[in-house]
């Protein structure tokens, strides 16, 4: 059976309408007002004009068929709502950085040919002067207020005011069309290039990205199954961004499952006591954090309190996930000694592949590779052929099956990133990895951050990860810069612990502990704080600007 995420909301709404659906602060929303709430944003979008312009089957791998609604916001029910309205309407949402400055707003919004606009008060001055620049200005523009001291825009709306006005109940021929054809479309973050637009139908991103199956791996036969197993019990915290990938595919699969997405309440920064309130407060039963970058704040905090004589009830709190950045071993076994019961989740994955496999983290449990899913292989050098369990070659970790169409509006890195071998098409998104005798995935990092210093090729991640076992380093990120020796030299760029002190020599010994000879950085640059996208994945460019200066 092929499921689209608007039909499985609106059958858990029908069947548990009065359940909490999304929960911020004092703002509470049950199953049923968001059913009411995402029928009326569609409606909105409906009689603007916008809706599905051409049907797939019709079109290439990198071509949309659908208008798109790009959601320029912070973490807020209106997200959410703008994804599973658009989706109603049969459009597309899709993500926006809010901290890209004039020009790259302009790129994004024309590569994606942005029909209409959700957007925050906050962000209305930036929206404002790229207007004018766009090829083809929005024909929408709904905007949501959060206390900023900015007008409306000439021509938006203000986005309560239209949900106000607009009708509920959208016609059956509309509610019939919805389909697992229909697109899911997510921006990659553009740490290492210009971001690109992956397109999933949804019954493949449902499956492959959220991970909707039943106990025993398979598919689920029907939507009737998908809501018997609605669970009033899930209640997830996605801490980052929700224009993270990682963020928004957290809310939507506690969403398929029938549980509640909790948000904390500051926003416009990562507040590790406002996310440890809102756990108390909300009683939620997992925690989603982007890596070391999340982890260690949150793990600082608890210590500080815990010196301070202060214990929080986190006993609700079950599973911490991580995602989309290095989460060190040193990390996982803090988190599972300060905060009782809980298991450490770090997930294997990309906007381009979804969910490739899961390393867990419990007390007294030992450091494994990440555990494949029954979809994910590794591709020998030259992508012709799958490699085998202990097999030394470093190859490209891949996911058959269930995986996207292509990159919107770009048909040559849909072939290179979605290639076919054999009988079969791949995702490969660039990562190396190996496969272990025992079938784990040992990963080395995004080719695309490689170093290739004399020959010998470094991955940035890995070294990072060697680096931040010194307890002195807060923070730290690895990037490679012109040697006329070595090619590239491999430079950390670090940012060290308050009142901490220690020389080049020791962070390096340190790394040495873990990592061959030539892996180890040539050079340390010291900041006061490492530069980091909002989703908390390294921005590599800032680092070889670092390193270059």
């Amino acid at each position: 059976m092929e499921l689209d995420v608007a039909s499985v909301s609106e059958a858990i709404a029908a069947a548990h309408p009065d359940r909490q659906c999304v929960v911020q602060g004092g703002r509470s929303f049950s199953w049923d007002q968001t059913r009411r709430r995402t029928r009326r944003f569609a409606s909105v979008l409906r009689t603007s004009g916008l809706g599905d312009v051409a049907p797939s089957h019709s079109l290439c791998r990198w071509q949309s068929g659908q208008d798109h609604v790009a959601l320029y916001l912070r973490n807020c029910p209106e997200y959410l709502e703008g994804m599973l309205g658009s989706w109603k309407a049969r459009c597309a949402s899709f993500n926006v950085n809010y901290r890209y400055v004039a020009d790259e707003l302009v790129h994004l919004l024309d590569d994606a040919d942005a029909r209409a606009v959700v957007v925050h008060d906050s962000f209305v001055p930036t929206l404002a002067a790229v207007l004018p620049a766009l090829r083809r200005p929005p024909d929408l523009i709904l905007q949501v207020r959060d206390g900023s001291p900015h007008e409306l825009l000439p021509g938006a709306v203000e986005y309560e005011d239209a949900l106000g006005r607009a009708d509920e109940q959208l016609a059956d021929d509309l509610v019939r069309s919805w389909s697992g054809d229909d697109l899911y479309l997510c921006y990659t973050g553009g740490t290492t290039g210009l971001p690109k637009g992956t397109m999933w139908r949804q019954a493949d991103f449902i499956v492959a990205a959220l991970g909707v199956r039943t106990e025993d791996g398979s598919e689920y036969p029907s939507l009737d199954a998908v809501v018997e197993r609605a669970n009033s019990r899930l209640r997830a915290l996605p801490a980052p961004p929700l224009m993270h990938g990682a963020a928004h595919w957290n809310a939507l699969s506690c969403w398929i499952a029938g549980g509640t997405v909790v948000l904390q309440s500051v926003v416009d920064r990562f507040d590790p006591g406002d996310v440890l309130d809102t756990i108390e407060t909300h009683r939620a039963t997992s925690l989603l954090v982007v890596g070391d970058p999340m982890a260690r704040p949150l793990i600082d905090t608890l210590r500080a309190e815990r010196d301070a004589g202060r214990h929080r009830d986190l006993s609700s709190l079950r599973h911490l996930l991580s995602g989309g950045a290095v989460l060190s071993p040193t990390s996982a076994a803090s988190l599972v000694e300060l905060i009782d019961g809980l298991t450490v989740v770090d997930v294997l994955g990309s906007t381009e592949s979804g969910r490739q496999g899961v390393a867990r983290r419990r007390a007294g449990g030992g450091d494994r590779g990440f555990v494949p899913s029954a979809t994910t292989t590794v591709l020998s050098e030259g992508r012709d052929r799958t490699l085998r369990p202990g097999e030394d070659e470093l190859g490209w970790l891949a996911q058959s099956g269930r995986v996207p169409l292509g990159y919107l509006g770009d048909e040559e890195k849909t072939a290179a990133t979605f290639p076919q071998v054999g009988d079969i098409r791949y995702a490969v998104a660039g990562d190396r990895a190996r496969i272990a005798e025992d079938g784990t995935i040992e990963l080395h990092g995004r080719d695309s951050v490689c170093i290739n210093t004399g020959g010998e090729k470094v991955f940035a991640e890995e070294v990072e990860t060697a680096i931040k076992r010194h307890p002195a380093v807060y923070d730290a990120v690895v990037c490679g810069r012109p040697s006329e020796r070595w090619g590239e030299e491999v430079v950390a760029v670090v940012a060290l612990r308050d009142d901490a002190a220690v020389d080049d020599t020791e962070l390096i010994a340190t790394a040495g502990r873990h990592l061959a000879r030539y892996k180890l950085p040539r050079s340390v640059v010291r900041v006061d704080e490492v530069v980091r996208a909002p989703s908390g994945k390294a921005d590599y460019r800032w680092a070889r600007s670092v390193a270059a200066r």
